[in-house]
């Protein structure tokens, strides 16, 4: 499967891109929000695995895929969706991008064609998203998705050392298409085994 947007090209993952994962997810800045204090090979290359196993479940449930640069091809991240259960209507997000490339408004490009794609592809009907409550950056990429974001009342999440609140952001199909997510096919092109599910106009 690839999804493409203006800039970006997410593709599904293979096991040789974990190098490129390890070299952004040992940036210390990767590692605010997350329990882990360093990444390994061998933790990469399990992460890793699991996106391209997600790839072999039958039916598919989860797409998880590489964010890389369409101008040169480079790997930059990772944004997904994740349904429960066969024939689900409503699934979670989640998205990250290498340090290095913050400040482009990559993260809300991938996830806003990944939203996209679990709406106007998979036919869902609520997409929803988390991070800890002092993650400012990643709540703004989900307001722009037109996410209502409420912060849990219970600190719930156990990071190096201390209790976190959480924000929970969501979105109903109805809402995505009557905002952001208007003319999303005019910019935007899906891809599943070689065939095209919908192209962008003039492409």
């Amino acid at each position: 499967m690839i999804i493409e947007s203006p800039r970006l090209r997410l593709r599904e993952f293979v096991a040789e891109d974990w190098q490129a994962v390890l070299a952004y997810q040992s940036d210390p800045r990767y590692l605010t929000y997350y329990a882990w204090t360093g990444r390994t090979e061998a933790d990469v290359r399990a992460f890793v695995s699991q996106f391209v196993a997600y790839q072999t479940m039958v039916p598919r449930l989860k797409f998880q895929l590489a964010v890389t640069l369409r101008d040169g091809g480079e790997l930059i991240g990772n944004c997904g969706v994740r349904l429960e259960e066969p024939g689900a209507r409503t699934a979670d997000f989640g998205y990250e991008i290498a340090p290095v490339q913050w400040g482009r408004g990559y993260a809300t490009e991938a996830a806003r064609a990944m939203v996209g794609f679990g709406f106007e592809g998979l036919g869902l009907q609520w997409i929803w998203g988390e991070c800890v409550s002092e993650n400012a950056a990643s709540r703004r990429v989900m307001e722009k998705l037109g996410m209502h974001c409420e912060v849990r009342p219970w600190q719930t999440q156990w990071i190096k050392g201390q209790w976190w609140h959480t924000v929970a952001c969501g979105v109903l199909a109805d809402d995505w298409r009557q905002g952001v997510g208007q003319n999303w096919f005019a910019d935007h092109a899906v891809y599943a085994d070689n065939m095209p599910l919908r192209q962008k106009t003039g492409s």
